[in-house]
């Protein structure tokens, strides 16, 4: 609650105080003295006055001063207090005092003290101001005001200063407790009533403070208050003071926020500080030392109870490396091991100095941090440090130190051993004087920036002492040394052997193994090289094809097939004029570039002097081999032909020479270019029938000597558009030309067993199926894989599948060859040596080929009716065929004397037109459905 309550009633207009519903009468009986006296209740409302009061108040009646409030009729001046009356304001001394018979009733004694007043001398006035307003200066300048309150008249004092401290919060004519309260912070309000209330009640003479802010909270007053007691025991007066604190607190906060900074950075260092005063061996550790120590705070420290806890091996340099502080006062620092109660052992690093105190006394002072987590760190960097020095030292690369002029430092041994040269001949060597003269670059590389793109490693050339070149890669990074010079770090990574291996796979790229010559990749780089050149039309193509080379091979052996291709290159190489190259493009394939045909004598005289180069004689084991070539030649037309477009027509015009006879020459004339785009043009339909199922598969029926149908050869036929049914020999060649032929044989394989899956079996006895084979073939990539892939994607049964490949194909296979056969057989696959006595090989060779199935070429079967002679090989086959348990199967069988000739012999299956031609597919499975084919009579 507040001190006091200002009455809310007000003069009124007649000059006299109304009080309304009062009842005067009920106080009429109590007693007043006589004197200018005034009966109050205790809210300070007058309830009765005396005729005397009324008096000198200037009053005709004392009911005018009846229900006016004593603050509002007494005031305070300074230590004066003033009545207010009609003719003004009378110096009076109220004395007050409770009523005798009612406590709640105050009665108050106004005392006329005017002539007292009156009567000082005017240079007492004089003194009282000079002496007032010396101390008003004064609590200006100590930020200090002061108050007064008399619980007894409701009488409230502010000195001037306060009264311009409550300017600021608005509240600067405060009369009372009530406004200096709402002057304050709200937050801070509660705060302030609770110290007037605890004011009025305090004991005589304690004196009470609260910390407030004004109204806007930026300023902090201090507040004091202290209750003075009459002889009655009550109240008398209330008196304090208001100081302004604010720079004090915010110094003082700031000067918090320093110390626990402070003491934050402290604990984050590990820092604690220490005073050691000599005279009473006495050490005062802050906390933070307390805490690193591992001590009480309430542990008394000495010099002797440090030095106890240091490590036993550290204590007696210890205690020497103190002495210059405690001797002659000199500055020390001490890195020592300090073992903790609970056993850890910290690593503690002391400073220590002298200086003096208040006292003019020496005080020793310092500061101890732990340091045991950095110099671990130390540690482990200075054994990082020492393993790369040992792993730069045995590092099988070269590792060079340089520094920002490029001069090398220091190096490792491999560097040394890669250059040829002794460190000390390599100190001072600059980079320029490590590179080869060849090399453009002569300076370090800038270091590769890690934004991970890879990029590619800078190369160089340099050059040993001995003068051999030596080609590294080189990564730089550039570090720092402790000192915080810059250097660079080098490693030059000997890639001349991985240089000479990239070159060797360059080489092996674009060159045939067999001779040594530019191979079909490097033939279309020197073309498109060639081509781009403002004299393109100089250029001319020969494509030359060695006649019956297949002769040599089926008769001798590959070797001696390859042995005669290295000795025609060799004739090419150094018969060929400047300006053309030789390449082999494939098998017995040449091909001569001319880089300015003019320059030769024309497409005639080159395509001559080549054909004479190949039309010769050369020995081949031991046999004297008499070869030439069929060549063709293309020259530029003039529509933008590429390289791949004039290889094409040269190709075309060695075929047409081919067909004119073995030696000859032709040159692709415009229609010849035009065939052969043409044949491209049926090759591009070609890709698109296998890639769409654009083809069909017909098949002829294989019999035994009782009719029954027991396999089936797939034959393919090509539906065309705009051509109709075309049988394999109009598009076998396109694909052979067009690398079609492994694409072809799997779609062939893939749809033969597709759908001879679903073929009826007769007693229980299903129909094989056969498929030919030229380019998916025994050796070649992927071949045991893809069989299997295509036998498990369709579901046929393996023992049902037979693979037919020319005799050719099954000669001198290599042993990894002949394994992956091998695996299809021992799954139930059955291989075919289709038209056997072609090969121009012996019949003693027929034990080699690894075939189950043996299939007489129809140019033997034509003629066993009347040809002696054919009928011998017919029957020479068939009995060693029968001799070495393999089935003998005779094609082309169209009579009936065929048949039962071959019957005769033994034949085990027969396949001709006799019995029926290659018909479709749902032809086929009907005609299977009818059961066995009639058999001719004798």
């Amino acid at each position: 609650m507040l001190l006091t309550k200002r009455s809310e009633r007000n003069r009124t207009t007649s000059g006299g105080l109304g009080l309304a519903n009062a009842h005067a009468e009920e106080f009429a009986l109590v007693e007043l003295p006589a004197a200018p006296a005034l009966l109050s209740t205790e809210d300070g409302v007058v309830v009765r006055a005396t005729e005397q009061a009324a008096k000198l108040a200037g009053e005709a009646s004392p009911a005018v001063l009846i229900g006016c409030r004593l603050t509002d009729l007494v005031i305070r001046d300074g230590s004066v207090s003033l009545l207010r009356a009609r003719g003004g304001r009378i110096p009076v001394r109220p004395l007050t005092w409770p009523h005798a018979d009612d406590s709640r009733l105050r009665v108050t004694v106004l005392v006329d003290v005017s002539d007292l007043a009156e009567a000082e001398p005017e240079t007492t006035d004089n003194g009282d101001a000079n002496e007032r307003r010396w101390l008003l200066e004064a609590q200006r300048i100590a930020k200090v005001g002061s108050w007064v309150f008399y619980p007894e008249t409701g009488e409230f004092y502010r000195s001037p200063v306060l009264a311009e401290f409550l300017g600021g919060s608005g509240a600067a004519q405060a009369t009372d407790a009530s406004a200096m309260v709402a002057a304050t912070y709200p937050e801070d309000r509660d705060r302030a009533e609770q110290f007037y209330t605890d004011v009025l009640s305090a004991p005589e003479g304690e004196l009470l403070e609260v910390e407030l802010r004004d109204l806007p909270g930026k300023r902090v007053y201090l507040c004091t208050g202290r209750a003075e007691y009459n002889r009655s025991g009550r109240v008398e007066r209330v008196q304090g003071t208001v100081q302004d604190v604010t720079e004090p607190r915010a110094l003082e906060r700031q000067l918090r926020d320093e110390r626990r900074k402070l003491q934050d950075a402290q604990r984050i260092a590990r820092l604690g500080t220490w005073e050691w005063d000599p005279r009473s061996e006495v050490m005062r550790l802050s906390s933070m030392l307390h805490e690193i120590i591992g001590k009480p705070t309430a542990t008394p420290i000495t010099f002797d109870s440090y030095l106890e806890r240091v490590h036993p091996d550290d204590q007696g340099w210890v205690r020497q490396a103190w002495r210059p502080l405690l001797e002659q006062h000199d500055p020390v620092e001490v890195e020592h091991r300090y073992v903790r109660l609970d056993g850890a052992m910290r690593i503690l690093r002391m400073h220590g100095t002298a200086i003096r105190d208040a006292d003019g006394q020496d005080v020793l002072v310092g500061t101890a941090q732990d340091v045991t987590e950095q110099r671990a760190v130390v540690t482990r960097m200075e054994r990082s440090s020492q393993r790369f020095t040992d792993l730069v030292s045995i590092t099988p690369v070269g590792i060079g130190l340089f520094d920002r002029a490029e001069r090398l430092v220091d190096a490792n041994d491999a560097l040394c051993d890669l250059l040829g040269y002794r460190l000390e001949q390599l100190r001072g060597m600059t980079v320029r004087n490590i590179t080869h003269p060849d090399e453009q670059e002569t300076s370090l590389p800038a270091p590769g920036e890690r934004s991970g793109i890879r990029r590619r490693v800078p190369q160089r050339v340099l050059v040993r002492s001995d003068g051999e070149p030596v080609y590294c890669e080189l990564h730089t990074s550039s570090s720092v040394q402790d000192d915080g010079t810059q250097f660079w770090l080098v490693v030059f990574q000997d890639i001349t052997e991985r240089r000479r291996a990239a070159e060797a796979l360059r080489y092996q790229a674009t060159h045939d193994d067999l001779t040594g010559l530019p191979n079909r990749a490097a033939v279309k780089d020197l073309l498109s090289h060639l081509l781009g050149r403002a004299d393109s039309h100089r250029v001319a193509v020969l494509f030359c094809d060695i006649d019956n080379f297949k002769r040599v091979n089926d008769s001798l052996g590959h070797d001696a097939g390859d042995e005669l291709l290295v000795a025609l290159a060799r004739r090419l190489e150094g018969g060929l004029p400047d300006g053309c190259t030789a390449a082999r493009l494939s098998g017995d394939e040449f091909v001569i570039i001319c880089q300015d045909i003019e320059a030769v004598g024309g497409v005639d005289s080159l395509a001559t002097r080549v054909s004479g180069l190949l039309r010769t004689a050369v020995p081949v084991h031991g046999q004297l081999i008499r070869v030439s070539a069929s060549i063709g030649a293309a020259v530029p037309n003039g529509t933008g032909a590429g390289g791949e477009d004039l290889l094409r027509f040269a190709d075309a015009a060695m075929f047409e020479a081919k067909g004119r006879g073995a030696g000859k020459v032709s040159l692709a004339s415009p229609a010849l270019m035009a065939s052969a785009d043409r044949q491209l043009h049926l090759e591009g339909q070609l890709r698109d029938a296998l890639n769409n199922d654009g083809l069909a598969l017909h098949y002829q029926p294989v019999v035994n000597s009782d009719g029954v149908v027991v396999t089936a050869e797939a034959l393919v036929r090509w539906p065309h558009p705009d051509r109709g049914m075309l049988a394999p020999d109009a598009f076998l060649p396109v694909a052979e030309q067009g690398d079609l032929l492994r694409e072809l044989d799997r779609w062939v394989l893939r749809t033969a067993l597709r759908e001879a899956a679903t073929w009826p079996a007769r007693n229980g006895r299903p129909v094989g199926v056969a498929v030919n084979l030229a380019g998916l073939v025994p050796g070649g990539p992927e071949f045991v894989d893809a069989v299997a892939d295509i036998v498990a994607e369709t579901g046929i049964a393996w023992d049902r599948v037979i693979l037919e490949l020319v005799e050719t194909a099954l000669v001198d296979l290599p042993s990894r060859t002949r394994h992956e056969m091998g695996e299809l057989v021992a799954r139930g696959v059955r291989f075919a040596v289709d038209d056997f006595g072609t090969g121009y090989s012996s019949l003693a060779r027929l034990k080699d080929l690894p075939a189950q199935i043996i299939k007489v070429d129809r140019r033997f079967v034509a003629g066993v009716g009347g040809d002696a002679s054919d009928f011998a090989v017919a029957r020479a086959v068939v009995d060693m065929a029968r001799a070495m348990g393999r089935q003998c199967v005779a094609e082309g069988v169209e009579t009936a004397t065929q048949f039962h000739v071959l019957s005769g012999v033994g034949v085990d299956a027969y396949q001709g037109w006799l019995f029926s031609g290659a018909i479709p597919a749902r032809e086929f499975r009907e005609l299977v459905s009818c059961g066995p084919l009639p058999i001719p009579g004798a």
